[in-house]
């Protein structure tokens, strides 16, 4: 595991949700001061705010991309094509190797379709490893652009 890897894990078992574990183990690299990123990643955390949707570990993956390598002109059309392109990648070998992306499906949940009626986990919940995992795909990213700058 690596240093990133490690703190978002240690994070995350402190009680951060799986979005801000991940976005604030990686504010040595954004930039963003502690508060900024727990802040701008609470909402993510659950599949975003219980809705089970997109895992939360995934949006603070996506977001640490955006904040490191995302575009900034509205009219750069290769920009936005590209940073989209790197985000697809990561979903997609994030899902290879979970089979979704969507938390409810990542729990196995299924039944009542409110936050309050859904359990918060059927078994032991997968979101420590996840968190893991996603901040190793991260370090790969960064290490990744590092070699082709």
């Amino acid at each position: 595991m690596s240093k990133h890897s490690d703190l978002a894990r240690d994070l995350f078992l402190e009680g951060y949700n799986c979005s801000q574990a991940v976005v604030l183990a990686f504010s040595d690299e954004t930039g963003l001061d502690k508060e900024t990123s727990l802040r701008m990643a609470s909402p993510f955390g659950l599949g975003i705010s219980k809705l089970r949707e997109v895992c939360g570990a995934v949006s603070g993956m996506f977001m640490v991309v955006g904040l490191l390598n995302g575009f900034t002109d509205p009219t750069d059309k290769e920009a936005k094509n590209e940073h989209y392109k790197v985000i697809r990648k990561l979903a997609e070998r994030f899902q290879e190797e979970n089979g979704s992306i969507i938390c409810k499906e990542l729990l196995g949940l299924t039944g009542e379709k409110t936050p309050e009626g859904r359990p918060i986990m059927t078994k032991k919940p997968p979101c420590k490893d996840l968190v893991v995992q996603v901040s190793e795909m991260l370090d790969a990213y960064i290490e990744e652009r590092k070699i082709e700058a």
